[in-house]
């Protein structure tokens, strides 16, 4: 009996061995094989519906502080909002950053190399954003006189942005950790845990705002804490699923070629992030000459333009790791075949953003403000129904872009960012004297437009064939 126990007991263990094994596999897909819509498709989807997540996560912010802290704290909030999108963009750049290298090497089965620049990133980017937060709380109120923040909304804007700083070292590490689980073909992981970070903020929210009248201080915190709590649960996700990849060679905690590699991506995707920040700071400055109305309507508008943006550009980060994959495999003919199948699923997503900002925009900025707000509702109204057409040009845009950077082209992707940048910032301020705000929100389009004909340009020139993890690289 004992020994018939025994051989049930090991025939259980092989089973759940054989049932373990077979989940981390599921979990770190590998996008070189199967049909590339339904591999892209099925590794995407999940991603898109984080962004979800995350946009209702960044909202809840706005939506709650404008309902039931008032028009001020909507204005307050949105103030600082391009100055967060900053210390977020050094954060995305480092994801874009370590997700390349990190798939091409997933992709060509160089697991030791893989480890290496995982550690490498992390350490790397703690360190960063520990810099970046001392950097940040020393200047935060110099960054709101310099955006022209009006004197009635400046206090609680630079409180907002001093709690947000600090607990930067959480977003930051969040965000590189989300890039490493979807460079190993993993979307779903990130998902539940930005699915209950979402959940918590927004719980908090309400609770630190409605319950306890701490207004535009109750929102920030919410966002700390939650974002905290995700970032922790994260690393040790992410140290568990590391150490069920095998290894036989030696992996290095830290690399200063590595970190080369990496950077030669991260760099110039944190400056693009960046620049197109601090462009949108020189906008915000333009639009806060018009008062906090305007400021509010605008900050409204313009989280729900997010919202569609950031969703698309969701879609062509997968599109990114998809590529580096492939390349890494060597595989050039599945990243057209991807692109073609991401172009279709990101015009299929911007028909909802269109017809509910264009037709249902009114709705939507209710959201976020009261009836009363006359000036901020139609301003908000306006901007929404200017740039929404023209989500379909800049869906285009987005997944071509996510080739060239997961091909590491990103002498390509930021000649093409930059010029969407430029425009947008110049014209702004050549239209705004003789059309208004109106004159701001056409530069959108104009901006966009420009920007997608040079990225296909860049693409049909094929600048991203031929860019793969090399022997040299082992």
């Amino acid at each position: 009996m004992i020994k018939r126990k025994e051989s049930i007991e090991k025939g259980d263990g092989k089973k759940a061995a054989f049932r373990m094994r077979k989940r981390r596999k599921q979990m770190n897909r590998d996008l070189t094989v199967g049909e590339p819509q339904s591999v892209l498709w099925r590794f995407s989807i999940p991603m898109f519906v984080s962004v979800i997540f995350q946009q209702l996560y960044n909202m809840a912010d706005s939506v709650i502080a404008g309902k039931f802290a008032g028009e001020d704290a909507l204005a307050a909030v949105g103030a600082s909002y391009p100055i967060t999108m900053i210390f977020m963009a050094i954060a995305v750049g480092s994801n874009i950053g370590c997700s390349v290298i990190i798939s091409q090497y997933f992709g060509a089965k160089w697991f030791e190399k893989m480890k290496t620049a995982v550690y490498t990133t992390l350490l790397s980017s703690t360190v960063l954003s520990v810099l970046l937060t001392f950097a940040g709380l020393l200047g935060s109120r110099w960054m709101m006189t310099a955006i022209n923040t009006p004197e009635n909304i400046f206090a609680d804007g630079d409180l907002y942005l001093r709690i947000y700083i600090g607990g930067f070292v959480f977003l930051f590490l969040y965000n590189v950790a989300t890039g490493i689980f979807n460079s190993m073909g993993d979307s779903r992981t990130p998902l539940y845990f930005l699915i209950g970070s979402s959940l918590g903020n927004i719980v908090l929210d309400l609770i630190f705002v409605a319950v306890f009248h701490w207004d535009v201080a109750g929102v920030a915190w919410a966002t700390f804490i939650a974002q905290g709590i995700a970032c922790v649960l994260a690393l040790l996700a992410l140290r568990k699923r590391l150490a069920s990849i095998r290894t036989e060679g030696r992996v290095e905690l830290f690399s200063w070629n590595m970190l080369g590699r990496i950077s030669r991506i991260a760099v110039p995707s944190i400056l693009q992030q960046s620049f197109i920040s601090v462009g949108n700071i020189f906008i915000q400055g333009l639009i806060n000459s018009y008062g906090s109305s305007v400021i509010a309507g605008y900050s409204a508008a313009i989280k729900l333009n997010t919202f569609c943006i950031t969703s698309v550009t969701t879609l062509g980060n997968g599109t990114s790791s998809f590529s580096a994959q492939n390349l890494g495999a060597g595989r050039q003919d599945r990243v057209r075949a991807g692109l073609r199948a991401s172009i279709r699923l990101a015009l299929i997503l911007a028909v909802p953003f269109f017809a509910a900002f264009f037709f249902g925009g009114r709705l939507m900025l209710s959201l976020f403000m009261n009836e009363e707000s006359t000036v901020a509702m139609e301003t908000g109204l306006l901007f929404l129904r200017i740039v929404s057409p023209f989500y379909f040009v800049i869906s285009i845009k987005l997944m071509v872009d996510g080739v060239l950077r997961g091909a590491g082209a990103m002498g390509a992707f930021m000649t093409a960012t930059f010029t969407d940048l430029v425009l947008r910032v110049v014209l702004a301020y050549l239209f705004s004297p003789f059309l208004g705000t109106t004159g701001i929100w056409l530069s959108w389009p104009v901006g966009w437009i420009a920007a997608a004909v040079l990225s296909v340009l860049f693409y049909k020139k094929d600048v991203w064939t031929g860019r793969s993890v090399t022997l040299e690289d082992r």
